[in-house]
């Protein structure tokens, strides 16, 4: 991906100077104005549209730039941002009272006139000036957003919504005049929003900078301390690789770095200037198989693929303590997770027969992954060949390898999904309901369709895990991927960050972070 023209004159200058005053020390050089922090990301992010994003890279930067009318703290609970309250009128009806003297980083005062253009890009087919959002699958049956008056504002949906609230978590707010005024080219080029942080400058594959928002309302009230942000500046910079991450970490180029591999826990913990924390992850790591491409268009041969990889040897030696493997498509602390489900067992020689039965007696494939999961990849390929199958791994840039997976041209690749709801909705329906937005394995059962489509719109809790205890049971038969486990969140940081705490979604949310001395 050929980069972008980077900063101006003056801003690069401010970031070289800090970068070289971090260099010289194992600790961040603080200055007067509150401190500038520095936050490594994996990937390159493709936008700062919070409309039109799904990585969440994206919305690490996107939500220290803008805020939603509910938010989550760290372990998980939905709590009031933008607004104030909000109560369920009916099964299919949701109003919102928004708080006032919120402001946009231009000084607009943000009301409900922006709250209704926001989600109407959002909910609206080709609503986002002539696309579809990619995340109007987050608001399930949602039709229509009303202005009730200038603070208040009310959501109906066709059907109900059972984790409606979840999806609103993901969405926010942008100012309505200033949009239709500069345009979309132009909103990209200079984002506002009403999060802690305004945007100043940077390319969306190299680093971003944020300065603080002296106006911001407070944030949150129910997640202290309320009030603007105590840093001066947030720099999101891109490094894909985790060994060069965790170079810049110990160096001090770096404050904060997620995904830290499990082989280098033990080095950080013994620094001195870094901390290292730990929380419950929410996000299922898998490899996927293309269930339209010969011959993991049948069912016997994607069985073998999970009967043939150790997936426990490989998460102990890799992971250590720090991996749970799952034994069908959803964590097991997932509501409508299926408790009677047992992972498949490592037998080769099963596997073997089943390809045998399949009719498969010669195989290559590739598997394609990102540098950070490698290690993972180069294992679960020396596996199969064990089993006779001509393995290899090949290594891309996540928008390359994305693009691919979608148009359908790779075997094998291993990906991740996010599911902070801990909710079916956030992973299965994705994941595995026919041409839905990360249906990657390109799966597609008819019984399945119908079971997803009619959970999301049921609100008694219990005929809901009825179902999708029958959906799990389903895509345990047919094994559309080789069912994989969730992580430990590992991230790190130099040992002057403080009020930071990792969150379930991984979220790096700045507003209440401070660099001390």
């Amino acid at each position: 991906m050929k980069r972008q023209a980077l900063f101006n004159v003056g801003v690069l200058l401010l970031v070289l100077l800090f970068i070289l005053s971090a260099c010289g020390s194992q600790k961040t050089t603080v200055d007067n104005d509150g401190g500038t922090i520095v936050i490594a990301l994996s990937r390159e992010i493709p936008t700062l549209d919070p409309a039109n994003y799904r990585m969440r890279e994206c919305e690490d930067v996107i939500r220290n730039i803008f805020d939603g009318l509910v938010t989550k703290t760290h372990d998980g609970k939905i709590v009031p941002e933008i607004a104030e309250s909000w109560e369920a009128i009916s099964d299919t009806e949701w109003e919102f009272k928004i708080r006032k003297g919120v402001t946009f980083h231009n000084g607009d005062p943000l009301t409900a006139d922006d709250v209704v253009f926001s989600f109407e890009r959002i909910i609206i087919e080709g609503g986002m000036e002539g696309q579809t959002s990619p995340r109007k699958g987050l608001m399930g049956p949602t039709s229509g957003v009303y202005k009730v008056d200038d603070y208040t504002v009310r959501f109906t949906m066709d059907e109900p919504n059972p984790t409606f609230l979840h999806g609103v978590v993901h969405q926010q707010i942008i100012p309505k005049a200033y949009f239709e005024e500069v345009g979309p080219e132009g909103f990209l080029k200079q984002p506002i929003g009403a999060g802690p942080f305004k945007f100043v400058s940077g390319t969306l594959n190299d680093q971003i900078v944020l300065e603080r928002y002296d106006d911001y309302y407070g944030g949150s009230p129910d997640i202290p301390p309320v009030g603007p942000p105590a840093l001066k500046r947030v720099i999101f910079k891109v490094i894909p690789e985790p060994s060069s991450a965790i170079a810049a970490l110990k160096s001090g180029e770096v404050n904060i770095i997620s995904g830290v591999p499990a082989d280098m826990v033990p080095n950080l913990e013994a620094d001195p200037n870094v901390i290292v924390k730990t929380v419950q992850g929410t996000r299922v790591y898998m490899l996927e198989m293309n269930n339209k491409m010969p011959p993991f268009d049948n069912p016997k041969v994607r069985q073998a693929m999970n009967y043939a990889i150790d997936m426990d040897g490989i998460l102990e030696a890799i992971y250590g303590g720090n991996a749970t493997r799952l034994p069908g498509a959803l964590m097991p602390y997932s509501f409508g997770a299926n408790p009677n489900l047992k992972p498949y067992e490592y037998n080769p020689e099963k596997a073997k027969q089943l390809l045998k039965e399949a009719g498969v007696t010669k195989l290559q494939v590739v598997i394609d992954t990102e540098p950070k999961r490698q290690n993972v990849a180069l294992a679960m390929a020396a596996m199969l060949q064990e089993i006779g199958i001509d393995a290899q791994v090949r290594n891309w840039e996540w928008g390359v390898l994305e693009s691919e997976i979608k148009k359908g041209t790779r075997q094998m690749y291993m990906t991740e999904w996010g599911d902070s709801w801990l909710d079916p909705v956030g992973f299965l329906n994705p994941k595995f309901r026919t041409n839905d937005r990360a249906n990657w394995s390109h799966y597609s059962n008819e019984r399945v369709d119908e079971l997803l489509t009619r959970a999301e719109r049921i609100i008694d809790s219990k005929i809901r895990e009825e179902i999708y205890h029958e959906v799990e049971e389903i895509l345990y038969e047919e094994a559309p991927i080789v069912f994989g486990y969730t992580l430990m969140e590992v991230e790190a940081s130099t040992a002057n960050v403080e009020n930071w705490q990792p969150s379930m979604d991984g979220r790096q949310n700045m507003h209440r972070v401070r660099i001390t001395n």
